[in-house]
């Protein structure tokens, strides 16, 4: 933790103006060994230095891929919930499955905690979630920084962010050039909401629907706040192993925006992505969103991944294979659709029929 000290006024102290820095050093000794069990053997250096270092050595023409994120307003439940170990693996999530999506594997992470008053047992839970979200993705937790606020957070509030790094070999770089016709498109389902349109679930469940986090949801088989803390699911291993087995193309990751906005991120121009909604059911907590809030289709699918955290776009080769490989990961997968060419004027996504059950 790092801020400057104010020595403007004789006898005012750091800790009066609202910066406790034996707070913060106790934070770090608490949260110290949970981060060192989040390493790889390339980290070089200890956990207090100015700088992470990472040693890279075995490429042969690297490429570095490197994304920044957060969790967005799921924080609002998680501080609502006073529960804080598992929005960090909702951080690593949302950084590591951007980086898979060009074939890179992640290296390390690096976050960063804005906290109106450091509570050390607060922010070692917080950094026990990012600690086992990068033993999750197999990448190092290579340092990062918290920063206390007083006067410009409340105390019980915090916001966190990270940056991630991974590499590629320039010539298995993945991306929109890769696809083709006739390629599949396999859905991996999320786990929940993940980390997108929570300030449209808690507008409905909370706001115009009156439910309380602690209250028990029989449709979705526990309390309304489990269910929206569920952490975001982490694909970056199975991504990655599905690379080393089969033809793969490129992958979309379904953040803010839905399945069909960032799938038009990775399908060239000429070529259209066509899936059938008949292939899933999403999961209730979609259905209570819609149904308690009356939210039209259109919107629930531009706001929420809809049941689909990760597409991976595989040669039709290896559909099977593909689809075999990650049921035996335990990630529950089908064929969304295909790719095919396109006609002039026609949209690059196209979502058909209706989810049964739905």
């Amino acid at each position: 933790m790092s801020d400057h000290q104010d020595t403007t006024a004789e006898g005012v102290s750091y800790a009066a103006a609202g910066v406790d820095i034996e707070a913060g050093d106790r934070a770090v000794e608490l949260f110290a060994p949970l981060a060192k069990r989040a390493t790889r053997p390339e980290v070089r250096g200890n956990l207090g230095g100015f700088a992470g270092l990472f040693e890279l050595g075995k490429y042969k023409n690297p490429i570095l891929a490197a994304g920044s994120d957060g969790v967005g307003t799921k924080l609002v439940i998680a501080q609502m919930m006073d529960k804080h170990d598992t929005i960090g693996i909702d951080l690593v999530a949302m950084c590591v499955d951007d980086l898979v999506v060009t074939g890179a594997e992640p290296l390390f992470l690096q976050d960063y905690i804005a906290i109106g008053k450091v509570v050390p047992e607060h922010v070692a839970e917080i950094v026990s979630g990012i600690a086992e979200g990068c033993i999750q993705a197999g990448c190092a937790l290579l340092g990062g920084e918290t920063a206390e606020h007083p006067g410009v957070m409340e105390p019980n509030h915090y916001d966190v962010s990270a940056t991630a790094v991974g590499v590629v070999e320039a010539d298995e770089l993945l991306g929109p050039d890769r696809v083709r016709a006739g390629d599949v498109l396999i859905g991996m389902a999320s786990s929940g909401l993940h980390s997108n349109g929570y300030s449209l679930a808690r507008h409905v469940l909370l706001e115009m629907a009156g439910l309380s986090l602690d209250g028990h949801i029989e449709e979705l088989g526990r309390t309304l706040g489990e269910e929206l803390l569920e952490p975001t699911r982490i694909y970056s291993k199975d991504c990655l192993a599905l690379i080393a087995e089969c033809e793969v193309h490129t992958f979309c990751h379904v953040t803010g925006g839905g399945l069909a906005g960032n799938l038009e991120r990775v399908i060239p121009e000429g070529l259209v992505a066509e899936m059938s909604r008949g292939t899933w059911t999403p999961g209730q907590i979609f259905r209570t969103i819609a149904s308690l809030g009356k939210v039209p289709r259109e919107e629930m699918e531009k706001t929420f991944n809809m049941g689909v955290g990760m597409v991976a776009v595989v040669a039709e080769k290896d559909r099977d294979r593909a689809l075999a490989m990650l049921t035996a990961r335990h990630i529950d997968c089908w064929e969304l659709g295909t790719v095919r060419n396109g006609e002039t004027g026609e949209a690059r996504v196209i979502l058909n029929g209706e989810h049964p059950g739905y």
